[in-house]
């Protein structure tokens, strides 16, 4: 059978980076076939040629056997190729519909849009799969793992026959993945042909017919998931022996550093979000909040380094009360943040490497002489965190918007993690990175946890909260509604707590049996 999709020597080189070298790769009708590699190796830039977005420098593709260029997007939309991007190509101001609908406009009479046909349209495949989404939506009031859900609504909008998922999970709940890959069966069942590009072993083995390895730009080898298994992706992921489990010690927490005490905050709607909030984190200890996104996670990570004032509660950190500090004071108190968002909250995207990793301290020595920035001081402040934290980059001096994800994560990682800080707060600190610098980042939280610093952890990753995390907190509704020992709890019963299902057992009945547990809320 003829494949619908064949890259034949594809080869794409930038500056200082050959990022494609002489790929190829075959994809059948009705395959889900999962691209896998470690930061920077290669896979993001050779879906942007496949979907036109870059041009190769040499090589050819096929499309159900016949050569094809694709020249740009709309080029590759029209011969049947959809792409989910990693990093979200929406219209920030523009509702749900009007994203959606762009490049593929419907018009009425007089050649106004026909916004309410394409609402429709959208209702219709959120309904039929479960995406929740609301077309009259400003996609700027979004959370990510919503804006996530645009995005694939748009790949199903457009129907195409071969479809790119670049990291789609990367902000998704497990159950919102769960779902996901419900998606895709049900389109691999109608003929749809799938790439799947991820950094999770686990949905890898789950959900793909055939398993292939980039590494620096090239490809490592081919795997079918009933003979592979997590060990031997990762090492052939990075090329050495990866340890996929947290070690870490007992440690008994010092003194409190940070007290949240009835805390409520909105978002921009008004809307209550975090709901009388309590609880504290000592020095030696990493607190995790678990919960399903839209909890109120980000406003109460928004809260607590001052990027939003709290309408009502206290927040205090090292003795002091920073309920309304700037973000900059509780910096200079030794606090860090990585946070949910990297390319709005963590970055300044046209600016290169170096003087992103000193946007917390590029005002003090040694960065700064007075009104001027030493610039040989920022450089070898890069060039050594560069080192130290594998951060694929042509040079410092490049800007840190042309990176992959994983190495601009890796970035905020590095600016965050080097600095003396008493307080850490890591929002998804390992989203779209490798195992490889999964690894050495949850190794760099353990550590800065050893050395007595508290650390506040948001994940929807319940294996990262779980692995990670001394006491386990879970936000449910805008509450916490449950603080559990992580050594005396499990996945499963965190699980039921971020769906609102309580400890509380109702009583026996009389043939002996127990009902369902109580649902929070309801």
């Amino acid at each position: 059978m003829n494949p619908i999709l064949e890259l034949k020597g594809i080869t794409k080189q930038f500056p200082g980076v050959l990022a494609s070298d002489h790929i190829n790769l075959t994809l059948q009708k009705g395959e889900i076939l999962a691209l896998l590699g470690e930061n920077g190796a290669g896979k993001t830039t050779l879906m942007n040629i496949l979907y036109g977005l870059y041009q190769p420098d040499e090589g050819e593709i096929l499309i159900n056997g016949q050569l094809t260029r694709c020249e740009s997007p709309k080029d590759a939309i029209a011969k049947g190729i959809g792409m989910v991007h990693q990093h979200f190509m929406l219209i920030p101001v523009f509702t749900v519909a009007e994203n959606v609908m762009l490049g593929d406009e419907t018009v009425k009479a007089l050649g106004f849009l026909d916004r309410a046909s394409a609402s429709k349209k959208i209702s219709e495949l959120s309904h039929k799969y479960n995406l929740a989404v609301d077309p009259s939506e400003l996609v700027g009031d979004l959370p990510v793992g919503v804006q996530q859900r645009v995005e694939i609504i748009k790949l199903l909008y457009r129907q195409a026959e071969i479809l790119i998922f670049d990291e789609p999970t990367a902000v998704l709940t497990p159950q919102e993945a769960d779902e996901l890959f419900e998606i895709m069966r049900s389109l691999k069942a109608q003929g749809k042909s799938i790439i799947f590009i991820t950094h999770k072993l686990r949905e890898v083995l789950a959900i793909a017919d055939r398993i292939m390895v980039l590494r620096r730009g090239r490809v490592t080898g081919e795997a079918l998931p009933a003979e592979a298994d997590q060990e031997s992706l990762a090492e052939m992921m990075v090329g050495r022996e990866v340890n996929l489990v947290v070690e870490k010690a007992d440690k008994v927490p010092g003194e409190v550093i940070l007290s949240v005490e009835n805390l409520t905050a909105v978002d921009k709607a008004l809307n209550i979000m975090v709901d009388e909030v309590t609880f504290t984190v000592r020095e030696g200890e990493i607190l995790g909040i678990a919960g399903v996104q839209g909890n109120g996670q980000t406003e109460l990570c928004e809260a607590i380094t001052g990027m939003q004032k709290p309408i009502g509660g206290r927040i205090t950190l090292l003795g002091e009360d920073i309920s309304k500090a700037s973000p900059r004071y509780i910096t200079e108190l030794g606090s860090a943040h990585v946070p949910e968002d990297r390319q709005r909250d963590g970055l300044v995207l046209p600016f290169p490497v170096a003087e992103n990793l000193v946007l917390c301290s590029y005002y003090q020595p040694p960065f700064s002489k007075g009104k001027l920035l030493d610039y040989p001081a920022i450089l070898k402040n890069s060039d050594q965190l560069v080192k130290d934290f594998d951060i694929r980059t042509p040079s410092s001096l490049t800007p840190v918007g042309t990176l992959s994800g994983g190495n601009q994560q890796k970035v905020i990682i590095a600016r965050e993690l080097s600095r003396p800080i008493k307080f850490l707060v890591a929002s998804q600190p390992t989203r779209g990175l490798d195992v490889g610098s999964i690894e050495y980042i949850h190794k760099r939280i353990i550590q800065k946890r050893d050395e007595g610093c508290a650390v506040l952890l948001i994940s929807p990753e319940l294996d990262e909260i779980m692995e990670l995390s001394d006491r386990i907190a879970v936000m449910f509704r805008g509450k916490i509604i449950a603080v559990k020992d992580s050594r005396e709890t499990t996945k499963e019963q965190i699980g039921l707590l971020m769906a609102g299902i309580t400890d509380k057992q109702a009583a026996p009945s009389p043939n002996g049996n127990t009902s369902t547990p109580e649902k929070e809320g309801m």
